[in-house]
């Protein structure tokens, strides 16, 4: 059985869920958006980094885990050069081992205007 997490941030006018749980894995994903008003954030790499991880924080604590629950985590830009940006940023909020395995991918656009960065992930719950 598939159920949908209901995180609070604001939903999108596109048919998706910002996260999912069956059994024990969750599924979810984040983009750098303003969680009361879906608005883009504005700044750079690190100030979306940082918001889109956070917002992907919200959505785990919504399903009752935490981001030592993250087993992947695959991160989408749109320019190869915010990849340290986001690195300096991935490592506020991941900071013990084990890690999450990642994958980088740098895409030729992401469909929000001004979006730089989107985030999936699976996490395992306890």
């Amino acid at each position: 059985m598939i159920e949908r997490i209901e995180t609070g941030i604001a939903p999108s006018s596109a048919p998706i869920s910002d996260a999912v749980r069956a059994g024990k894995h969750v599924w979810l994903v984040a983009i750098a958006e303003d969680p009361a008003s879906g608005e883009i954030v504005d700044g750079g790499i690190e100030a979306q980094a940082r918001r889109c991880i956070q917002n992907l924080e919200i959505a785990v604590k919504a399903a009752g885990g935490t981001l030592a629950n993250l087993v992947m985590v695959q991160i989408f830009l749109i320019d190869s050069a915010d990849a340290a940006g986001m690195n300096v940023v991935y490592r506020e909020f991941f900071t013990q081992a084990p890690f999450p395995v990642r994958a980088t991918v740098v895409v030729k656009e992401l469909l929000a205007k001004g979006l730089r960065i989107e985030i999936t992930a699976t996490a395992v719950l306890d």
